[in-house]
């Protein structure tokens, strides 16, 4: 098939898919959800993402109707399933169904999964950025369905024809992205904000990270601010789906360009490292 939807046991065409309306995330975006890339049908870094996403179902009491390794096995026979190896793989637990009331429903979560042709590009090209400010609750921690102000930023990053939007605190702290976590390399210095309850503990974040200790390139897990992401000499995106991005223009000033040797250094690492995985 061309892509595939999942939901509780039943699969097929994303197109052929219903789900009932009385699933609470319908009403409440009552779930958590964790998505990656798929190449030659392999699943990049698939242990790393189902740690998280039980992990975050675990912070709401979300009761999975699957184990850990079921939810591998289920993946990686969907996968089999669609036309194409190169996927995104994106799969979600919400509180389960019933009639809208805002305590919990009893018993197992409802299990989706959906998959789309989908092909990584390896971050050559430099992108365009804008910053807003965060002003989102403060559970960025968690990956949940509650999505308003980053589709609100993406948008805003789309009507500026920019690849993403950086979320500023008060104050000028940088946090991370609409859907990604952003970096910077300062003096040599690898900068990338902690894993408070203001960020999502990115999966390519923790990657990039690696690759900085395997290259020798000093990490700092800091707060910057807005100002030090203008001066930076590189700045970094990385997610699931882009691995390592570099910007060349936030909020329509020239960032970066100034430590091309390091910047490269870590995209082409965290892109070979994907592609020796899914070989």
């Amino acid at each position: 098939m061309k892509n595939l939807g999942y939901y509780n046991g039943k699969f097929g065409e994303l197109e052929e898919m219903m789900v009932p309306m009385n699933d609470r995330v319908s009403w409440f975006g009552d779930g958590v959800y964790d998505a990656g890339p798929s190449r030659n049908y392999h699943i990049f870094a698939l242990d790393e993402h189902i740690d998280r996403f039980f992990g975050n179902a675990a912070k709401l009491e979300i009761r999975m109707p699957v184990t850990k390794q079921e939810m591998k096995d289920l993946l990686n026979d969907l996968i089999r399933k669609v036309d194409t190896g190169e996927l995104f793989v994106y799969y979600q637990v919400t509180r389960g169904t019933g009639i809208r009331d805002h305590v919990f429903t009893e018993g197992p979560g409802n299990l989706w999964v959906m998959m789309k042709p989908a092909v990584i590009k390896d971050g050559a090209e430099p992108v365009r950025l804008v910053t807003t400010e965060d002003t989102r609750f403060f559970h960025c921690d968690i990956k949940t369905l509650n999505l308003i102000p980053s589709v609100m930023a993406s948008e805003k990053a789309k009507r500026a024809g920019a690849k993403e939007c950086i979320f500023v605190r008060p104050g000028g702290r940088v946090t991370e992205c609409a859907h990604s976590n952003v970096h910077i390399l300062k003096d040599g210095v690898f900068r990338t904000a902690p894993t408070d309850h203001l960020i999502l503990p990115g999966i390519a974040r923790a990657h990039l990270i690696r690759a900085c200790h395997a290259l020798g390139i000093p990490v700092s897990e800091t707060p910057f601010t807005q100002d030090e992401l203008y001066a930076a000499d590189e700045v970094l995106v990385s997610s699931s789906s882009n691995f390592c991005f570099w910007a060349n223009e936030v909020d329509g000033r020239p960032v970066g360009g100034k430590d091309p040797e390091n910047r490269e250094k870590l995209r082409k690492y965290v892109y070979e490292e994907f592609i020796r995985a899914t070989e």
